[in-house]
């Protein structure tokens, strides 16, 4: 079974919840980059305490902060891990290669989920959250495509790309993902 992956999809595919079904049932170590910071923050580390500092500014923490972090996480080569929410566009991915090369941890897996925009729309709108409106979604669904697509081609060309249909219903895409996992 592959033990090292990585989720791709745009807001609102599932990733959150099909990366914690995953690595519940596989025993795999989740590694949301906003929960990690978040965690850092919460626990005081030095590093959290350096992106607190760009956080409360509301500033982007930087790639090199957020791969230490990442680092910090999958140092045990025994682990299996499901990262999700990183990297988000090919200069993130390259600096997370050489970490994992590195760590001697190489991905094995990059699993795309695709869900129609419609779907998408649908989802986020439901969440209830006030900056979800149609235009907003329209914007960073956009913004999505334009910094993903040169990682889901750098990921397709390596061999590593395998594709999920979200649209379904959450049991029917876990089992679509197990299928590729095992």
């Amino acid at each position: 079974m592959k033990k090292r992956l990585l989720f791709l999809g745009p807001p609102g595919a599932g990733k959150g919840t099909q990366a914690s079904r995953i690595s519940t049932k596989y025993n795999l170590l989740h590694l949301s980059t906003g929960d990690l910071l978040r965690s850092e923050v919460k626990e005081g580390t030095e590093l959290g305490k350096e992106a607190a500092i760009l956080m409360d500014k509301g500033e982007l923490v930087s790639d090199k902060l957020v791969l230490s972090i990442v680092e910090k996480k999958i140092i045990s080569p025994n682990q299996g891990w499901l990262l999700d929410g990183f990297p988000r566009n090919l200069s993130q991915a390259n600096s997370l290669e050489s970490l994992l090369k590195k760590l001697s941890q190489p991905i094995e897996l990059v699993l795309l989920l695709e869900v129609s925009d419609q779907l998408l729309i649908e989802r986020l709108l439901a969440r209830g959250r006030s900056d979800d409106n149609e235009e907003t979604i329209a914007n960073r669904l956009e913004i999505y495509r334009e910094k993903t697509t040169p990682l889901i081609e750098h990921y397709s060309r390596l061999d590593l790309l395998h594709s999920i249909n979200g649209d379904g219903g959450i049991n029917q895409i876990e089992a679509a993902i197990e299928e590729i996992l095992i």
